[in-house]
C-alpha cells in the first residue's frame, strides 16, 4: 500500500510579489540567507533535472513548473516512485502592492512515508525555518 502525507507552511511577507520571488530565485545567494535549502543548481526550466542539496541531502529532482512572480514545483524520488517520491512547491501570491503571502510544501508518497514521517515532521521545520528566513531576508531588501 502506497503511504501518503502532506506538508504546507505559508507566511506573509511584507514585500511586493516580485521582490519575494527574486530573492526566492536567486539561487546563487541562498548560502547567505537560507538555513534549509544549501543549494539549487542548474538550469530551472520545465523538464529539466535541477541538483538541491538541503537539510544535509542531494536530490535530481526534475523541474515540473517555474512561472515568474508565481510557482516554482519540482519532483523527486529516492530510487523509485513506488518507494518515495515528493513534489515540492514554493508559490507566492500577491495580497496588495507591499505584501505577498508565501506558500512551501511538499506532498511525499510511496512505502517508505510511513516509515520516514519522523524525518518529515523534521522536513516541516526546516520548510518553516526557510520561510522565516525568506520573510527576513525580504523585508530587510526593503528598507
Amino acid at each position: 500500500m502506497m503511504a501518503k502525507k502532506e506538508i504546507h507552511t505559508s507566511i506573509q511577507i511584507f514585500a511586493p510579489i516580485e521582490r519575494v520571488w527574486q530573492v526566492l530565485t536567486d539561487f546563487e545567494n541562498y548560502k547567505s540567507w537560507n538555513p534549509f535549502i544549501e543549494s539549487i543548481e542548474g538550469n530551472v526550466e520545465l523538464g529539466k533535472t535541477i541538483r538541491v542539496r538541503a537539510g544535509g541531502m542531494n536530490f535530481s529532482p526534475i523541474v515540473l513548473d517555474f512561472d515568474a512572480n508565481d510557482q516554482l514545483k519540482w519532483r523527486g524520488k529516492l530510487v523509485a516512485d513506488v518507494l518515495f517520491s515528493g513534489e515540492h512547491y514554493f508559490r507566492v501570491e500577491k495580497v496588495n502592492d507591499a505584501e505577498t503571502t508565501f506558500l512551501h510544501g511538499e506532498y511525499f508518497q510511496g512505502i517508505l512515508v510511513s516509515i520516514l514521517s519522523g524525518k518529515l515532521e523534521d522536513t516541516r521545520l526546516g520548510f518553516e525555518s526557510m520561510n522565516q528566513a525568506l520573510k527576513e531576508e525580504c523585508e530587510r531588501k526593503g528598507i
